[in-house]
């Protein structure tokens, strides 16, 4: 596998990963909310877990657009 394809799939595996945190998130937020140390914080736990998720799709749509555009002969 050349270099081009790994980054191509590795942009493809962020965005599956970033879009996976947004689907966990509700389900993990209750379990985080009982502990007590975060039971006020939870705003901004919340929102690092969602600005992590948007650097992932953001980071793997970088990878997958500057190796989609790409020409062959370079």
């Amino acid at each position: 596998m050349d270099k081009r394809t790994f980054t191509f799939y590795y942009g493809i595996v962020l965005i599956a990963v970033g879009i996976g945190v947004f689907f966990r998130i509700p389900q993990v937020m209750p379990e985080i909310e009982a502990i007590a140390f975060f039971s006020n914080k939870i705003g901004i736990v919340k929102f690092c877990f969602y600005t992590l998720g948007c650097m992932l799709v953001f980071a793997g749509g970088i990878r997958v657009f500057k190796n989609y555009k790409k020409p062959d002969n370079q």
